[in-house]
């Protein structure tokens, strides 16, 4: 198995609605804002290759959206990815599985693109099979008032109208492995069913966080996002997962960490802290 880290973009989001209910005075001592309360927050992929597999696990935002709605978010370098891959030796093509965590856009926009005279949309990964679950596919093609704004169909109905999608099925917190090396487990806090993967890799298991912990400045149990649809919820999934990170030393791989791309977590008298943080090359090499 090889993994390889790729940062798709960076963009920004509002401060306070990354940290909800936690004061500025706070949150903004980790995460430095600007004049416009906006921080900056990275876009991660990982890139799995084992045997006859090239898993990609969500693809960023991607770069198929209009100027207006790319002004919201302040992006930058969202033309990486494709580069990226090709200086690891990868095309688009080569991509046999897309793991998509959630179908919100920063996650899944860079799954579709549009079609070569830009009168329609494709998927990205002509070769790929796009993998999400039944339960969050229903809640993302009938989206809530609230979470409306993430889902966009764009995104979403032509992975389905491809054929390439296929669900994971979900028993439990936990699923049957559809991967070597990897196993899922759902969390319904942030959205309906997202899936985080753990991956087995060296003797060690990195934990991809997504959205339930989307930075380091995210580890104290109240600091869950505004954005969250049961903030109670994400609460007990984080306090649960992270006694389970501190006794199984997993690795959190971060999505959205600006700074951090890695960390491995301690009990401390104030609760589950920061370790280590480091990048996963320097770690495994």
């Amino acid at each position: 198995m090889i993994i390889n880290s790729i940062n798709t973009g960076n963009f920004k989001l509002d401060g306070g609605a990354m940290f909800g209910v936690v004061p500025k005075s706070i949150w903004n001592k980790t995460n430095p804002a600007d004049a416009n309360n906006l921080c900056d927050w990275a876009m991660r992929s990982l890139l799995i290759e084992q045997k006859n597999q090239l898993i990609l696990i969500d693809t960023g935002i991607g770069n198929k959206q209009d100027d207006k709605f790319f002004s919201h978010f302040h992006l930058t370098e969202t033309d990486l990815f494709e580069a990226k891959l090709n200086k690891l030796g990868y095309t688009k093509s080569d991509i046999t599985d897309v793991f998509l965590t959630h179908l919100h856009f920063d996650h899944c926009g860079g799954a579709i693109q549009w079609n070569k005279n830009k009168t329609g949309f494709e998927p990205t990964f002509t070769n790929a099979t796009y993998w999400s679950n039944e339960k969050h596919w229903q809640w993302a093609v009938e989206p809530n008032p609230r979470e409306k704004a993430s889902f966009l169909k764009e995104n979403i109905l032509p992975i389905q109208e491809s054929g390439q999608l296929k669900f994971i099925p979900r028993s439990g917190n936990t699923t049957e492995n559809i991967f070597n090396n990897i196993d899922t487990f759902f969390v319904d806090g942030h959205t309906e069913s997202m899936m985080l993967p753990k991956i087995s890799y060296k003797g060690k298991t990195i934990v991809f966080m997504a959205d339930l912990l989307p930075s380091i400045g995210h580890l104290p149990l109240p600091y869950i996002m505004g954005y969250d649809t049961r903030p109670l919820i994400t609460m007990t999934e984080k306090e649960k997962f992270l006694v389970e990170a501190v006794e199984k030393e997993y690795i959190l791989f971060f999505e959205h960490d600006n700074v951090n791309e890695c960390c491995t977590v301690k009990q401390t008298d104030k609760g589950v802290r920061v370790d280590q943080t480091f990048s996963l090359d320097v770690f495994f090499n």
